[in-house]
């Protein structure tokens, strides 16, 4: 097997804290669930969610595509990029005290 395939098949391990200050609605959202396996899903979930949201927005329109589907891909979308953006804000590495 080469690294890449290696690496490929290892598992994602995270472990981080967070406080309500740092995302609100995102702390108010997890905080309902029971510390473990709930929690964990329900993040994973919405990281999934956001990345498709993100995905979304920047996948090109074929030309191939009938009338009715190409409008229906131009129709506004009804993800808020600013929003989305707070997924992947939420992974970021905090800033410390200090930082600018």
């Amino acid at each position: 097997m080469s690294r890449d395939q290696e690496t490929n098949s290892e598992p994602v391990r995270l472990l981080f804290e967070m406080t309500r200050e740092d995302n609100p609605r995102l702390y108010d959202d997890l905080i309902r669930f029971n510390k473990g396996t709930k929690r964990v899903n329900r993040l994973r979930f919405l990281a999934h969610e956001g990345l498709m949201a993100q995905n979304w927005m920047l996948m090109p329109v074929a030309g191939t595509l009938s009338q009715a589907t190409a409008s229906a891909l131009h129709a506004p979308s009804k993800v808020n990029p600013a929003v989305a953006g707070h997924v992947v804000q939420a992974f970021d590495v905090p800033m410390l005290d200090g930082d600018d």
